[in-house]
């Protein structure tokens, strides 16, 4: 199934406008018939279409079939290659687990038309598949074999499932039946692939794949192809048998794949020898999490993204630099030429860390063009104009900030939706109302990209009943890195507390729930 979505020109005309934001500037971008105000605590609207004249829809849930919700889509990744960028996401999801199919959207000149459609020989509802549900989408391309690849978890009540599934295609539009990684695992969750594209690498050519497994307490494997995807080697651990979650495979130009997770703490380890073995993970930095208000899912998964030099950036929700108490989270992150070493953690200042903004869920992108102290750096996430909400309160809005100075300074933020989201808009996971453990970030000729959920209103929806959504994965236009206007700096932030709430374990998405692998952290310096 594809339809092709030619992006329209009849958009109203934007302007820039400056407002007062606590102790810094704030840029605003306002439409005619539509305001998106300054990023946080100044928010007020109330409930309406969240979608304005600056995003555009590049894809739709087709479905009708049980026991999915339709129409949603969510937790979209997206990769880019030259002028070409390729979406993945979860279409229909389904409350215990997974969705109806795994859906794609393309785009080969640099986001003007997309074309979407879903993966074939995957799933029932799709009716080309024999697996019952899939889940956990995520992008790869191949520069040495031309193949694009969407690794994506197979769900099955009857059959036994591989630990990844891998859909290749030589175009973005065309895609064959799924490779199998790994036919013998037990069990797995929260997959992740990345090729290594660097000519002047040893290992050119190699793809990696990363997941966990919670019959095992959670413990990481990788898997090594070299072939462009059609086999798959030997489910390797690390030299430790370490557990941990979410991780996201980067391969450096030299050859070295670093591999951001969360564990017990922000970690990350990594492999020189092409994938034949991999290292125990190293800490990055403890994690300090505040819970998310709402029910919504969420948690402090990490995002990462490496610069055109091979640094590695990884971002994730945290907040040590809030006030006495974790009461709301910033958006952090931590640089390393090595996955290593790292750097000190530091604050993305997005919003004062007097207000009462609560930011989640980020996707970050670095422009491959760029590095070092000139890295142009964006980033999108979600937040709620006020943390002290509930299902019914709660305002769920996406946000761009970016930096072209490698994170020395940023550009004021940028409320991307017209309007908040309700949270009874959302659809229901097994670990609560979703709009994905991830988003994405992507260049293209300089000029970044997002993915995200965004969920409209629906008229014959109502939270907690049958009901019909209007959930779908947008993209931003005109979005920039340039250096402008007064720029923000966290240079002088330091964490005030060493407190966090209890990081819930996650049911996995086959609905096998891992022994306990975090405990409570809430504890005073």
């Amino acid at each position: 199934m594809m339809d092709t979505v030619p992006q329209t020109t009849s958009h109203r005309m934007t302007k820039l406008t400056l407002c007062s934001h606590g102790s810094a500037v704030c840029a605003i971008v306002a439409f005619t018939l539509a305001l998106a105000g300054c990023s946080g605590s100044s928010k007020s609207n109330g409930p309406g279409d969240p979608v304005g004249a600056n995003l555009v829809q590049i894809s739709s849930d087709p479905f009708t079939v049980a026991p999915g919700q339709h129409a949603t889509e969510v937790e979209p990744h997206m990769l880019s290659n030259g002028t070409t960028m390729v979406a993945a996401f979860q279409v229909g999801r389904i409350v215990p687990g997974g969705a109806t199919d795994i859906g794609w959207a393309t785009s080969t000149d640099g986001g003007t038309i997309w074309t979407h459609g879903e993966l074939p020989g995957l799933t029932k509802g799709e009716g080309s598949g024999p697996y019952d549900a899939a889940s956990d989408p995520a992008v790869a391309f191949d520069a040495k074999h031309n193949v694009w690849m969407i690794a994506s978890l197979p769900l099955s009540a009857t059959l036994h499932v591989p630990a990844v599934t891998v859909s290749r295609s030589t175009d973005g539009l065309t895609w064959g039946n799924p490779v199998s990684v790994d036919p013998s695992a037990p069990n797995s969750d929260k997959n992740w692939i990345v090729c290594d594209s660097w000519p002047s690498s040893p290992h050119y050519g190699n793809c990696y794949v990363e997941w966990d497994d919670p019959l095992n307490n959670g413990e990481i494997f990788m898997s090594t192809s070299a072939d462009g995807g059609l086999t798959w080697g030997v489910a390797t651990p690390t030299a430790n048998s370490a557990a941990g979650i979410g991780g996201q495979p980067l391969v450096q130009p030299n050859g070295n794949v670093v591999v951001p997770i969360e564990t017990d703490v922000m970690a990350a380890f990594t492999s020189t020898n092409g994938g034949a073995s991999w290292t125990a993970p190293v800490t990055i930095s403890n994690v300090q999490f505040h819970a998310d208000a709402g029910g919504i899912r969420s948690g402090p998964l990490p995002s990462a993204a490496i610069d055109g030099n091979g640094m590695v950036w990884v971002v994730w929700e945290d907040c040590r630099f809030r006030g006495t108490t974790c009461v709301d989270n910033d958006l952090v992150y931590s640089t390393s030429a090595d996955g290593v070493n790292w750097n000190p953690v530091t604050r993305i200042p997005i919003d004062d860390v007097t207000s009462t903004v609560d930011h989640f869920i980020p996707g970050i992108g670095i422009d491959p063009a760029t590095s070092g102290a000139s890295a142009h750096v964006a980033v999108h996430y979600y937040y709620y104009s006020q943390n002290n909400c509930t299902v019914a309160t709660c305002q769920l809005w996406v946000g761009y900030i970016s930096s072209g100075n490698g994170g020395a300074t940023w550009n004021a933020p940028t409320t991307l939706t017209a309007n908040p989201m309700s949270l009874t808009w959302l659809p229901n996971s097994q670990n609560g109302l979703m709009v994905g453990d991830y988003i994405a970030t992507a260049f293209v000729n300089g000029t970044p990209f997002g993915v995200f959920a965004v969920a409209r209103p629906n008229l014959g929806s109502s939270f907690g009943g049958p009901v019909t959504f209007d959930e779908a994965i947008y993209t931003g236009k005109g979005l920039t890195v340039t250096l402008s206007g007064r720029q923000l700096s966290s240079a002088h932030d330091k964490p005030q507390h060493n407190l966090s709430d209890r990081i819930e374990r996650e049911v996995p998405e086959r609905g096998v729930i891992p022994p306990m692998r975090r405990r409570a952290r809430r504890s005073a310096k």
